[in-house]
């Protein structure tokens, strides 16, 4: 949080200060902890009395200045850091054109890493699941091993891995859905300014939340159409499941338990086992809920269709202040954008392609990767459009997402297109 860089080519306009160096007329863009707790906005505040520099002087030690929003530090405030540059990583070619050209020219030496890096974590998950399956003990270690090397991509680049999720999101709900919460729950953790130390231990809470279904019957988690009470009551005991898990394995933090044991629970107190409400919710709980609600929508599930990322996201919005904090939505759509990165969208012109990076001051307008012409024929040769920057189509009409899809939309397999 405390390294902001700039982009190869633009002037870093944010610099690292220690709070004796603050003064009014300072933008503050970002703090050495949490946002949350403070009084200050999430996003960044501009320093207006002595009174407020009084408050972050007596909240934090270091802190990060835009120098481009406000005034600057004295040079003898600033903290210089050297950054240590990932080690390269050599992309494969690919045909002019191709998804895969377009995808390593876009996310540079950093999707192969994430590549590995979401390999690593669905290795463990599934070594776990399946020695559960069988009566064995979960192996803390080897999920913390992939949960680190996550985090060192989402680091790096917080764009690449949850693109390269979405690409390879199909199969084993349970699967899928705990590496989708552990990454989903570790961007958001950074996002809002956690440590390192924090984010482990948030990623491998969402992870674990729903370990418990493996001793559930099979034919439950599978079943098509609506759950009966009986059933919906028997689903929800994989929490006290998970619980147990957790307690016959050594080296799981409170923490984590803490994730684990309160992340059915509902901001208005609808939520499940103990109806604990509001701030009495411990805040990795309320965002492990948080993410654990959103990526049960988009995903592909037995018992219910699934939303489109941009109807998820929406439907979180409406549940603002009844099921979730209204700040940890805001900032949750924050992180992943109106249209989610990986996700597939609709042009107002009729083409269809995948959302490459969404844009942080123009949420509506990301950048996406045409796949599909308006007859919703494949195109030849896929082409990036940036609609930050393009405003109109080929017709000179206003060109927008007309509307996001869900997965499948069209018959897409976004598996096949990208990562064969």
């Amino acid at each position: 949080m405390l390294s902001p860089k700039a982009e190869p080519g633009e002037f870093r306009q944010e610099l690292r200060i220690r709070v004796e160096g603050l003064r009014a007329g300072m933008f503050v863009s970002a703090l050495d902890r949490p946002w949350l707790g403070t009084g200050f906005a999430f996003e960044g505040v501009m320093l207006r009395s002595d009174d407020e520099v009084q408050r972050l002087r007596s909240l934090c030690r270091y802190v990060v200045v835009d120098i481009g929003r406000g005034d600057a530090p004295a040079p003898s405030f600033v903290e210089l850091e050297v950054v240590e540059e990932p080690a390269p990583v050599a992309v494969p070619p690919a045909r002019p054109g191709s998804a895969r050209s377009f995808v390593a020219r876009f996310f540079g030496q950093e999707v192969l890493a994430a590549g590995k890096a979401h390999d690593s974590l669905e290795a463990g998950v599934r070594d776990v699941i399946d020695s559960l399956r069988t009566g064995g003990k979960l192996d803390a270690e080897k999920l913390q091993q992939g949960v680190d090397t996550m985090l060192d991509s989402i680091t790096r680049n917080p764009d690449a891995l949850p693109w390269v999720m979405e690409m390879r999101r199909k199969g084993d709900y349970i699967y899928q859905h705990g590496i989708a919460c552990s990454i989903w729950s570790a961007a958001f953790g950074r996002h809002l300014g956690y440590e390192r130390d924090d984010l482990r231990e948030l990623a491998l809470g969402a992870l674990l939340c729903d370990v418990g279904k493996v001793r559930l019957p099979a034919d439950l988690l599978v079943k098509q159409g609506p759950l009966t009470d009986d059933e919906i009551r028997l689903l929800r005991s994989h929490r006290d499941e998970s619980l147990a898990i957790i307690a016959a394995t050594p080296g799981i933090s409170p923490v984590v338990r803490q994730v684990v044991e309160h992340h059915h629970e509902r901001h208005d107190g609808s939520g499940y086992p103990a109806g604990v409400r509001g701030a009495a919710i411990p805040m990795f709980a309320r965002i492990a809920g948080l993410v654990d609600s959103y990526d049960a929508m988009v995903s592909q599930r037995p018992y219910a269709p699934s939303r489109s990322a941009h109807q998820a996201v929406m439907e979180l919005y409406e549940a603002r202040d009844v099921l979730f904090q209204a700040e940890l939505v805001e900032q949750f759509i924050r992180t992943c954008g109106v249209y989610p990165t990986g996700t597939l969208v609709e042009l107002s012109d009729g083409t269809v392609g995948v959302v490459m990076s969404i844009n942080t001051l123009k949420r509506l307008r990301p950048t996406v990767m045409l796949l599909l012409d308006a007859s919703k024929n494949p195109l030849a040769e896929f082409r990036l459009v940036d609609l930050a920057e393009v405003a109109l189509d080929a017709n000179g009409a206003p060109l927008n997402v007309r509307c996001g899809l869900a997965q499948g939309a069209y018959g897409i397999d976004r598996a096949a297109l990208f990562l064969d």
